[in-house]
């Protein structure tokens, strides 16, 4: 079983930065392909970045290309640390992103469908 805990998320204001950082525990994570997503209230969830488990691809939505960076850390033997880090921040930001992870290794996902596990939500909102 895998486990993903992301960090806590908080207040930014406009035009600020803010990284979120997903903790898995569990074994073999490092051949686990990854992602991030958003979900508002009443709405479907939302892909925002992925990342494939050797880290060396990934995908973005249109609406975070140039401000929203996905990586990686493998240095690690029994666990890894998946991180977005969110630039250029807007108040439409305003919303719940969920960590996800999958064990079909191919390639970074984007859709919420492919993968196995998920993170529990954290909070992040954007002031005006």
């Amino acid at each position: 079983q895998v486990h993903l805990v992301e960090s806590r998320g908080g207040l930014v204001q406009t035009g600020g930065s803010l990284r979120l950082s997903c903790a898995a525990s569990g074994r073999a994570f490092r051949r686990y392909d990854m992602g991030w997503f958003r979900q508002a209230p009443g709405k479907d969830r939302e892909f925002v970045a992925a990342i494939s488990w050797s880290g060396e691809s990934t995908a973005y939505a249109d609406s975070v290309k140039g401000r929203f960076t996905i990586s990686r850390d493998k240095t690690k033997n029994t666990d890894n640390t998946a991180y977005l880090q969110r630039n250029s921040l807007k108040p439409e930001y305003t919303t719940v992103y969920f960590c996800a992870a999958t064990r079909f290794v191919g390639g970074p996902k984007t859709r919420a469908y492919e993968y196995d596990y998920w993170g529990q939500g954290t909070q992040v909102t954007v002031s005006s």
